[in-house]
């Protein structure tokens, strides 16, 4: 689901950022759904990382604190 919703979401922000007309309050919009996007990509990947490392390894989840 999440990642259906975020190609929807790129899509509809190539094409606003494609419109010379577009204005700031328009870019921001999909700029803060993006970031939220990208949030949740870098979550998914630091969790499914923390389970392949050994028990040797650090997770890493601890580097990002």
């Amino acid at each position: 689901m999440q990642l259906g919703m975020g190609v929807e979401l790129i899509g509809r922000a190539e094409e606003l950022l494609a419109d010379p007309r577009a204005e700031g309050a328009q870019v921001r919009y999909p700029a803060a759904r993006l970031t939220e996007a990208l949030r949740d990509a870098v979550r998914v990947a630091v969790s499914r990382g923390d389970r392949l490392h050994g028990p040797e390894e650090p997770p890493l989840s601890a580097a990002r604190s």
